[in-house]
């Protein structure tokens, strides 16, 4: 784990949106080589947005998952404006019921905050989850720019009676018992790429992308690797291996 949490330069938050059209680009081109990944289960899959965005940001990674029989949903609560009451209880609910209408573990993937809320709800339901992928999420304790972000987003968004009812992303009460990848780039221009490295451990690993934090949720490197990790079979997790055509996309070192 490296010991400095260095955040994202200037440059890197202003070509985020140019970047992201670069991985959108990229994602086309690839297309043929990602109808080849690893095919769905059936198994439900619940995918989070981050931080002032909503189901249409995730529009792309849910469309190219259910092209490959993943069977996906949105979270359906309108713009992601931090952990409300609402948001909190209603993503528990939707935990619980896609669990027993299907009968089946849910997999979570969250995007940058919205995986945060990915981590607390495998947290407090583990035994819904089936397994979980974060997104350019800061998943490292006590990481002081996830105390700071969340401190903002509390008072800008008047969310301190609601938080509550979700310990902070800071706080991690209980362990992680479910497998957990964490994908991140170093070209992060929003969050710092240090912060989002699980320490590793059985049934954890981290994944660099090449990519910017906005384009993660339509990167190619990262559509096959949600397919790879979305479609093994439940209790055979194995680390993951990039496929030879798209290893440009996967920097060595993770």
């Amino acid at each position: 784990m490296p010991a400095a949490k260095r955040l994202p330069s200037r440059a890197a938050l202003l070509t985020e949106p140019p970047r992201a059209g670069l991985d959108l680009a990229a994602l086309v081109a690839t297309w043929p080589v990602l109808a080849a990944a690893r095919r769905g289960d059936g198994h439900p899959v619940l995918v989070l947005p981050g931080l002032m965005t909503g189901d249409p940001a995730t529009l792309v990674l849910r469309t190219a998952l259910r092209g490959l029989g993943h069977n996906v949903s949105g979270w359906s609560l309108g713009l992601n404006r931090g952990p409300t009451g609402r948001v909190v209880s209603t993503l528990r609910a939707h935990l619980e019921r896609l669990h027993r209408t299907s009968g089946r573990r849910v997999s979570l993937v969250g995007w940058s905050l919205g995986g945060l809320y990915a981590q607390e709800l495998a947290r407090a339901a583990p035994g819904s989850v089936r397994g979980l992928v974060t997104l350019g999420t800061p998943v490292v304790r006590w990481a002081p720019w996830v105390r700071t972000a969340s401190g903002i987003v509390d008072g800008a968004t008047g969310l301190l009676a609601g938080g509550a009812a979700m310990p902070r992303p800071w706080a991690e009460r209980g362990s992680l018992r479910v497998p957990a990848t964490s994908v991140y780039t170093r070209a992060d221009g929003i969050v710092p790429w240090s912060s989002c490295r699980y320490e590793v451990r059985a049934r954890r690993e981290n994944v660099e992308v090449r990519g910017s934090h906005l384009g993660l949720a339509c990167n190619p490197a990262v559509l096959w690797l949600l397919a790879d990790r979305l479609g093994m079979a439940e209790g055979t997790w194995t680390p993951f291996r990039p496929p030879f055509a798209l290893r440009p996309f996967f920097p060595r070192g993770r």
